[in-house]
C-alpha cells in the first residue's frame, strides 16, 4: 500500500521547501516537505476554498482547521482576519510543518494532533476543512457531519469537495444535518457553505 498524507512515516526523507502565496496585501510562505498534503504547491482546491470563504460576510472570532496539513487554510485565515484558531491533522510531519508555518507568519494559532474530533473539547463559530477524501466516506462523513457536535448554534462549515468525487450527492446528504449550499463552483471543485441550524 503506497504512503498517504495522512499516514506518519518516520523513515520518510525530508526535503523541505518554501511554498510562497499572496493574497491582496498578505504576503505569506510555507514550508512543505515530502509525505504531506500537496507538498510542492498550494492545492487549488484550498485555494479556492480560501480565497471563497475570505469573501463571505460573516462574523467569528474562533475557528478549527481539520486535517490542517503544513496550515495554508488555517493560517491564511489567522493572518488575513486577525483571529485566533485551532489547526489539527493526524501526521506528525504535517503538524511539525503547521508549527513552523505558524511562527514564520506570525500568527496566533494552536496546531495539535486530533483523529477528526477525538481532542477537540470545546465548541467554534467556524469549521473549515479540504477533507482527505481518500479516507473513504466514513472518515469523510465523520469529519462532515461530526462536525456539527463542535459547532456552536449558526456557526458554519465551509468545505470543499471536487465534482469528481461525489460533491453532489454530498450536497443532499448535507442539507439533512445543515443549512447547506454550494457557494462556489470552479475547474470542478464545489465550495460548500453549511450553516449549523435545528433541521425538522
Amino acid at each position: 500500500m503506497s504512503e498517504h498524507y495522512f499516514t506518519n512515516n518516520s523513515n520518510l526523507k525530508s526535503n523541505l521547501r518554501q511554498i510562497p502565496y499572496q493574497y491582496q496585501d498578505f504576503d505569506l510562505t510555507f514550508y512543505s516537505d515530502n509525505g504531506v498534503f500537496s507538498k510542492n504547491k498550494i492545492d487549488y482546491g484550498s485555494r479556492l476554498l480560501v480565497e471563497t470563504f475570505l469573501k463571505e460576510d460573516i462574523t467569528f472570532q474562533n475557528f478549527l482547521d481539520v486535517g490542517c496539513g503544513y496550515g495554508f487554510i488555517g493560517i491564511t485565515i489567522s493572518k488575513v482576519k486577525g483571529i485566533s484558531g485551532d489547526l489539527i491533522d493526524i501526521n506528525e510531519r504535517a503538524l511539525h510543518l503547521t508549527k513552523r508555518n505558524i511562527l514564520l507568519n506570525k500568527v496566533s494559532c494552536n496546531a495539535f494532533n486530533s483523529n477528526a474530533y477525538e481532542n477537540i473539547n470545546k465548541l467554534y463559530e467556524l469549521i473549515i476543512t479540504n477533507p482527505p477524501i481518500r479516507v473513504g466516506k466514513e472518515i469523510l462523513l465523520e469529519i462532515l457531519i461530526g462536525a456539527k457536535k463542535h459547532l456552536q448554534k449558526n456557526g458554519y462549515l465551509y468545505f470543499v469537495i471536487h465534482k469528481d468525487q461525489g460533491a453532489k450527492s454530498m450536497l443532499k446528504t448535507m442539507q439533512e444535518y445543515y443549512e447547506c449550499s454550494v457557494i462556489e463552483k470552479n475547474k470542478g471543485f464545489w465550495i460548500f457553505k453549511a450553516k449549523n441550524i435545528d433541521i425538522t
